[in-house]
């Protein structure tokens, strides 16, 4: 029962964020912005599609039920998801699930972006790994760390590029690189 209130959970909030994610590019491409990397971007909702249907489907048909170590996973997939919502709330408008790229924009280098260039990355590659551990869904744990790890290098270079191509980026994290 757990198992099902939780995956409804973090769907419902996939569907959450792709509502932001829609209105974030609509106010983006009315400033000027421009997509990069949409050639990859099918495989990559395939993939978080795909990552529910093989944690499911593992989940149902193993009956291991939770892990022993779930209070603890638990306990970090809570604080990812607050890592999460801190993300989205940073970046505010510039936030989405698409590289949009708004010319001449100033990096947002705030909240969790203040530590590291891509904490919302890092949530989901936890996330990946926490919620299937949860429930001793080790192939899908396993598999899709994998995958999601495949798609962030082909999609980070990506946007990291236009980043540097279109915006302050560079000088942003130059600075930063200098005062550590």
């Amino acid at each position: 029962m757990i198992f099902y209130l939780i995956v409804t959970l973090v769907i419902l909030q996939r569907l959450t964020e792709v509502v932001i994610a829609k209105r974030n590019e609509k106010w983006m491409i009315a400033k000027g912005a421009y997509e990069v990397g949409n050639s990859h971007y099918p495989y990559m909702v395939t993939m978080h599609i795909s990552f529910f249907l093989f944690l499911i489907v593992e989940v149902v048909t193993n009956h291991n039920g939770i892990s022993p170590l779930f209070p603890l996973f638990f306990i970090l997939f809570v604080a990812i998801q607050a890592l999460r919502i801190w993300c989205i709330r940073s970046l505010g408008p510039f936030w989405n699930t698409k590289i949009l790229i708004l010319p001449h924009a100033q990096v947002v280098r705030k909240g969790p972006y203040e530590i590291m260039r891509h904490p919302n990355y890092a949530v989901v590659c936890l996330e990946i790994l926490l919620l299937p551990l949860m429930f001793q869904a080790y192939f899908t744990a396993f598999c899709f760390t994998l995958l999601n790890i495949t798609m962030l290098s082909v999609r980070i270079p990506i946007e990291e590029k236009a980043l540097r191509d279109a915006t302050n980026y560079n000088r942003v994290f130059e600075k930063k690189i200098s005062e550590s």
